[in-house]
């Protein structure tokens, strides 16, 4: 089983026309994924290496059958290529795109939850998913990802995200979804909905996950493993040595008021059970140690 995507999922690009999307479109379908459309409006009728391109993702849908998008779109129109995928039927949203404002973000996701119900947003401003040798939708390295399980990996660090595949994938251990949820203060999926995701996916035998400083997300997730799951959690926090109130890397990571620092955070996750590792490096050396307990 994947968590999200997997070898039967059609995606159709939003801005495949465009130098990103087209990049990582194509990489994506190399992968072996079924990228079956592309849209971009008054492009419609042309085609980017035998993928037919429309003008709305509502004909590329009926056309091709769709059920994932991927978005590309600039920022200043990427809320509304959100919106637009949801009233489509889109059932998966990812979208890369980064720098959206603020009340775009929330004016998208609000949109969602009242007027598309069954749309999983994923982002903005994230890698993707990789179910590896099933499917990329995304910007993830598939090379550095390991096929055959049994760890999910979710991640608000892209970087991170890259980082815990590689170190897993030193050690001989495969994945079974790498889930980058991205670090916007609006993000569409959270730790929790994609812990709840591994904890009910009987493949997945241990998560590895990633958080960084700003926000509660993690002591929300931290609450969630103790009180629900029963795989091991092996997690990072980045940001420790951030001073309060700098931004680090992205507009989600900012300690503010005391709040969102990352001792907090640690402190969280090991009063859970959680193996809390304080460099990222050793991601895949404790998960080694982990899956190896009785």
């Amino acid at each position: 089983m994947s968590i999200l995507v997997d070898a039967s999922t059609r995606v159709v690009v939003q801005g495949l026309t465009g130098s990103q999307g087209r990049f990582h479109g194509l990489r994506n379908r190399a992968y072996g994924t079924a990228v079956v459309a592309g849209v971009t409006p008054g492009k419609g009728g042309t085609d980017v290496d035998g993928i037919p391109v429309f003008d709305t993702v509502a004909e590329a849908v009926a056309a091709t059958g769709a059920d994932a998008s991927l978005v590309f779109v600039p920022a200043r129109g990427a809320a509304a290529a959100v919106m637009e995928a949801g009233d489509a039927g889109i059932a998966l949203v990812v979208c890369i795109t980064e720098g959206i404002p603020l009340h775009d973000e929330a004016r998208a996701y609000h949109y969602l939850a009242r007027n598309c119900p069954g749309t999983r947003l994923l982002g903005p401003n994230c890698p993707g998913v990789i179910s590896p040798g099933r499917a990329n939708l995304g910007i993830t390295p598939g090379e550095i990802a390991l096929p055959g399980g049994p760890v999910g990996v979710v991640s608000r660090s892209g970087t991170l995200t890259y980082q815990a595949l590689h170190e897993l994938t030193r050690q001989g251990i495969g994945q079974t979804t790498c889930v980058g949820i991205g670090g916007d203060p609006v993000p569409g999926t959270g730790f929790i909905d994609c812990l709840r995701l591994f904890q009910a996916d009987p493949e997945t035998r241990a998560v590895i996950m990633i958080g960084e400083i700003g926000g509660s997300d993690e002591e929300a997730a931290a609450a969630f493993i103790a009180e629900e799951m029963d795989k091991p959690v092996v997690a990072y926090v980045a940001g420790v040595t951030a001073p309060p109130g700098r931004r680090m890397g992205h507009a989600g990571a900012i300690v503010s008021g005391g709040k969102g620092g990352a001792a907090a955070k640690i402190a969280a996750l090991e009063a859970a059970g959680a193996h809390v590792v304080l460099d990222p490096t050793e991601l895949g050396s404790r998960m080694a140690e982990v899956l190896a307990e009785p």
